[in-house]
């Protein structure tokens, strides 16, 4: 085993990667979450450092980068959650009674068996084909039909207020349900 160092050892770099973590984002938890992102960076491309250019260099240009791209990311993110909040809007909430029972048939969504809610999901909110859905699955297309029959039969169960038993309807009188 050879006893020489690394030209890759990074420990002794820690100090100053920390220092320069901090002074960019002025927070000790953020600096060591920036510096460990930037020495997983590095890791990663370490075949592109060059043998005989300077590490510390190097490894503070990788901790500077990836701090760059995380601003961009969380810029990005919170536009889109801006833009999010424009088109809402102008959209028509509707009233309280709408609320509750979107809140209802939601909840009745996610009591199904996990098996029907994943078939239900995917074949009628991502618009998935049959045969699309049972190769996520990895179930034949009998079965996922099967199980979206079984999900939609609870659901239609639900909004006839004949709700299974765990389910609590909220709202309307003892006369509504008949």
């Amino acid at each position: 085993m050879d006893d020489r160092k690394s030209p890759f050892d990074v420990i002794g770099q820690l100090g100053a990667l920390r220092r320069y973590a901090r002074s960019l984002v002025r927070n000790p938890h953020d600096a060591e979450d920036l510096v460990q992102d930037a020495l997983m960076r590095a890791y990663e491309r370490r075949p592109t450092f060059r043998q005989g250019a300077n590490l510390r260099t190097w490894l503070m240009s990788v901790l500077h980068n990836t701090h760059i791209d995380s601003l961009r990311r969380k810029r990005s993110q919170a536009r889109r959650v801006e833009e999010a909040a424009l088109l809402s809007e102008g959209l028509h909430h509707g009233d309280a009674e709408d609320v509750v029972r979107l809140a209802q048939l939601r909840e009745a969504f996610f009591s199904l068996p996990e098996e029907q809610r994943a078939a239900l999901h995917l074949v009628a909110i991502d618009d998935m084909s049959y045969q699309d859905a049972a190769r996520v699955l990895d179930i034949p297309v009998g079965t996922l039909m099967s199980r979206l029959s079984r999900a939609r039969a609870r659901l239609r169960a639900f909004e006839e207020g004949r709700a299974p038993p765990h389910l609590k309807i909220v709202g309307g009188t003892d006369n509504d349900r008949g």
